[in-house]
């Protein structure tokens, strides 16, 4: 079923996009929501939220349909509106954590609803990694510095260094270690990809400071950068409400952390460049990332799931960005596919038959864990992008 397919409007989607930031809000008012009511499962809402009622309404509401129009462009990308939808996640995602915070560190609440805050702030702090990730692509030096400031929670500032200059680099190649391999289970994925993007983050800002004829400790260190914005902010809390907060605030950055890189798994498994008859990988197409067009976790998500036009344009704002015929396709939204993921069975049931059609069958064109690595001191010339 598709939503918008015979609109012709400019975005049909424009005044849904305001919906992208019911992640923070769910984040400010769990112990509102628990008082009025009474249930104490409202502590749990971010999880709730993402991965049960965001999967039923996908499978309610369906596919969106609806891709702008090439004479739109220019107009919806200039159109502030669509950046304000992304710039008030900031003051929303530290407003409920500095609640928390206060609610951490009082005795009134049970140990399990602690934990339940906690995770639900873990949940809104990963969302908020997907905001960065739309504000540090842009060249405007204040979203750039926005996307810093949005990894602070998550303690996860290598990001903002890895994911735009390694990650789109070496996309579906075996070189990445963001792009999940045929057969490797999320379980396998989560240590490679979290210690090897933290390995490339340091490289590649250590060579970029180098090149600049700059020295590690240098105020112009991205890295050094976000992660002070992490310190200054967990250091504020601890300081305001005392060391109590201090397990739940690592378990929040850690949940983030998780929920960005299972949907990394998601987005390239198996998935593989091919190579030219120049040895380089071929540029990045729609074909080299998984796609959805489900209507509720696109607007949830500010797009994230048409991640094939993204990878192959990475200019285009998250309102500009269409969906592919080219692509992939995944069966259900990330929401849903993340369940799926939490249970490797499941998952390869699911999603290898998948991976085999994409390539006809031809196993010598997926990205598998036996595939050939280029060695390192060859990789920086090996990419076209």
């Amino acid at each position: 079923m598709s939503i918008f397919e015979s609109t012709e409007r400019r975005d049909p989607k424009r005044y849904l996009w305001i919906l992208g930031l019911i992640a923070p809000i769910s984040a400010v008012f769990p112990s509102q929501l628990v008082a009025r009511t009474g249930l104490e499962m409202f502590w749990w809402i971010g999880p709730i939220i993402v991965l049960v009622l965001i999967p039923l309404l996908d499978c309610a509401i369906g596919s969106d349909g609806s891709n702008p129009r090439d004479e739109d462009y220019e107009a919806l990308s200039n159109d502030r509106y669509y950046r304000w939808c992304t710039y008030l996640f900031l003051p929303l995602q530290f407003i409920g954590l500095f609640i928390a915070g206060f609610l951490w560190s009082r005795p009134a609440l049970s140990v399990s609803d602690k934990l339940g805050l906690a995770v639900t702030l873990g949940f809104a702090s990963g969302i908020g990694i997907n905001a960065a990730h739309e504000l540090g692509h842009r060249v405007e030096h204040l979203e750039r510095w926005l996307a810093k400031i949005a990894l602070a929670q998550s303690g996860y500032g290598h990001f903002f260094v890895e994911h735009n200059r390694g990650h789109h680099v070496r996309v579906a190649t075996p070189e990445d270690p963001a792009s999940a391999r045929f057969g490797e289970s999320l379980w396998e994925f989560l240590p490679r990809s979290m210690f090897g993007g933290f390995r490339s983050a340091l490289a590649l800002e250590r060579e970029r400071l180098s090149r600049k004829g700059k020295r590690w400790f240098s105020r112009d260190n991205h890295l050094l950068q976000a992660w002070s914005m992490s310190v200054a902010l967990f250091g504020t809390l601890i300081l305001i409400f005392g060391p109590l907060v201090i397990p739940f605030l690592a378990l929040q950055a850690f949940i983030g952390a998780w929920l960005l890189e299972t949907v990394n798994y998601i987005e390239h498994y198996g998935l593989l460049r091919q190579r030219g008859r120049n040895g380089n990988y071929v540029r990045c197409s729609p074909c080299d990332s998984w796609n959805s067009d489900h209507l509720v976790t696109n607007v949830f998500l500010f797009h994230l799931q048409r991640h094939s036009d993204h990878h192959a344009n990475p200019g285009r704002r998250y309102q500009t960005l269409r969906s592919s015929q080219e692509a992939p396709q995944l069966p259900a939204g990330y929401a849903t596919m993340i369940l799926l993921a939490i249970v490797p069975p499941i998952w390869r049931a699911v999603m290898d038959r998948r991976v085999l059609a994409h390539y006809g069958g031809d196993m010598s064109l997926v990205n598998t864990k036996s595939t050939r690595r280029q060695p390192i001191s060859a990789r920086s010339a090996k990419y076209v992008h």
